[in-house]
C-alpha cells in the first residue's frame, strides 16, 4: 500500500512539472520574437552615392557657321588633333566668287576715288587763277564764287569716295571671314570622340528655333569628370573639395580617386522647365585623378561622395533606430528599445549624428547596451515595458535552407 501511494505522488509530481513546463512554453510562445544587437564603438564613414557618365572638363562641338556641302572630311571619330590641325573642308566655290567680287568693287572705289582727287586739284587750280583775274578786276564776283563751290563739290566728292572705299572694305573683309569659315581647323588638341556627319552631306547653319549641324565634338581627355545626378535630400551635405570613390562600368572591380569639383545649384530639367512631377536632382561634377588610358565619353559610372567620418564612434545598426510619437505631445522622438537582465524592452530617447553604410552613430546609451533591432513589425508594436523573446540566431544550414526555398 505505501508503495502505491508513493507512485501515485511521483506519478503527480511528474504531472505537474510537465504541466508547469507546457505553460511556460505556452506563455513564452506567446512573448514577441526580436532580434538584438549591442551599441558599439565603430569607424564610420557617411557618403552620397549616385550615378552618371564620364565627359572631358574641356570639349567643343564645332559647328558650321556656313551653308555647304562637305567636300573633304579630313578625320575619324577616334582620331587624335592638334590645334590648328585640318578637320574638314565646306564647298567654298560659291564664297570664293563672292570674295573676288567685293575685292574688284575696292579696286573700282580705289579708282573712283583717285578721279575724284584729280578734279578736286583742277578745281583747286581754276581757284587760285580765278581769285588772281579777280584781284586784277578782270573777273566778276560770281565767276569767283562758281570756282570756289566747284572747289567745294570736289572736296565732297572725294570725301564720299573715301567712305564708300571704306564701306567696301568693309564688305569685303565679310567676305574674307566667311569664306575662311569654309576651312574647319582644330580649335584645341584632343580626340574627335563624336563625328556625325559624312563627306557629301550638307551643313546647316543654326537659327532661333532650328540648332545647326555639329560637325564634330573635340574633347581633351586629359582631364575627365564624372558627371553625377545627386537627389535633392543629398544635396546639402554635397561641398567642393570632398573626396570621392569613382567606378566605371566599363573597368569593373577597379575604383578611381576623385575630388568634387563642381556642385550644380540649379536642379536638372529633362524638358528645359522643372516640375514637381519629376524627381529634383543636382548635377555634380567629379574630377577623376587616376583615369584609364582609354576611358572615352558616355562611359556609365557612380561614385561614392565621402561626406564625412567619425572613427570609433558609439553606433548601433540603422534599422533598430525608432520614430514614435512622444507622449502627451504631437512631436516625434527618436529612440531605441533596450534590453534589462529580465528581457523587458525600455524606449530610450536619443540623438543621432553621422550615417554609415548599416550603421549610425547615436548618443544616449552607454557602450555594451543590448539593442532590439528587429524586426521592423516588432519595433513599431512592443511596448514600454513588455517582456520579449530574443530570436535564435540561424544556422548557416538553416538559412541556406531557406534561401534555397525561397529561390
Amino acid at each position: 500500500m505505501k508503495k502505491v501511494i508513493i507512485a501515485i505522488l511521483v506519478v503527480v509530481a511528474l504531472a505537474g512539472i510537465i504541466g508547469f513546463s507546457v505553460a511556460a512554453k505556452k506563455r513564452d510562445g506567446n512573448l514577441t520574437e526580436v532580434t538584438v544587437a549591442k551599441a558599439e564603438r565603430a569607424d564610420l564613414t557617411s557618403k552620397v552615392t549616385a550615378s552618371g557618365r564620364i565627359e572631358a572638363q574641356r570639349k567643343v562641338d564645332l559647328s558650321s557657321h556656313v551653308m555647304g556641302q562637305i567636300v573633304n572630311l579630313a578625320v575619324r571619330e577616334g582620331d587624335t588633333v592638334k590645334k590648328g590641325d585640318f578637320l574638314l573642308q565646306i564647298d567654298k566655290a560659291q564664297l570664293a566668287a563672292n570674295t573676288a567680287s567685293s575685292a574688284a568693287a575696292v579696286q573700282a572705289l580705289l579708282s573712283d576715288r583717285d578721279a575724284a582727287r584729280a578734279n578736286l586739284s583742277d578745281a583747286q587750280r581754276n581757284l587760285d587763277r580765278a581769285q588772281k583775274n579777280y584781284s586784277e578786276r578782270i573777273i566778276p564776283a560770281a565767276e569767283l564764287d562758281r570756282s570756289r563751290a566747284l572747289v567745294e563739290a570736289a572736296t565732297a566728292n572725294v570725301a564720299a569716295a573715301e567712305r564708300r572705299i571704306e564701306q567696301a572694305k568693309a564688305s569685303l573683309a565679310g567676305a574674307q571671314d566667311t569664306l575662311s569659315k569654309t576651312t574647319i581647323h582644330a580649335p584645341m588638341a584632343g580626340i574627335v570622340t563624336r563625328l556625325p556627319v559624312e563627306e557629301g552631306e550638307v551643313a546647316v547653319i543654326g537659327t532661333m528655333n532650328n540648332p545647326g549641324t555639329v560637325l564634330l565634338t573635340i574633347s581633351d581627355m586629359s582631364v575627365v569628370e564624372a558627371v553625377i545626378e545627386v537627389d535633392e535630400t543629398d544635396m546639402p551635405a554635397v561641398k567642393l573639395a570632398q573626396k570621392a570613390k569613382v567606378t566605371i562600368d566599363a573597368y569593373p572591380n577597379k575604383t578611381f580617386e576623385g575630388v568634387v569639383t563642381e556642385v550644380g545649384s540649379s536642379p536638372i530639367s529633362r524638358t528645359g522647365v522643372a516640375t514637381g512631377q519629376e524627381a529634383i536632382k543636382f548635377e555634380v561634377k567629379i574630377q577623376v585623378l587616376n583615369p584609364p588610358d582609354a576611358v572615352r565619353p558616355g562611359f556609365s559610372c557612380s561614385a561614392d561622395i565621402i561626406t564625412g567620418a567619425r572613427p570609433k564612434a558609439l553606433a548601433i545598426p540603422i534599422q533598430s533606430l525608432v520614430v514614435r510619437e512622444k507622449e502627451g505631445t504631437k512631436k516625434e522622438e527618436e529612440g531605441v528599445y533596450t534590453l534589462d537582465k529580465d528581457l523587458k524592452v525600455k524606449f530610450v530617447p536619443v540623438t543621432t549624428g553621422i550615417t554609415g553604410e548599416t550603421q549610425i552613430e547615436i548618443a544616449g546609451v552607454g557602450e555594451g547596451t543590448q539593442i532590439v533591432t528587429g524586426p521592423f513589425r516588432a519595433l513599431r508594436e512592443i511596448k514600454d515595458g513588455q517582456k520579449i523573446k530574443i530570436q535564435k540566431e540561424k544556422t548557416e544550414a538553416e538559412k541556406a535552407k531557406e534561401k534555397e526555398a525561397k529561390g
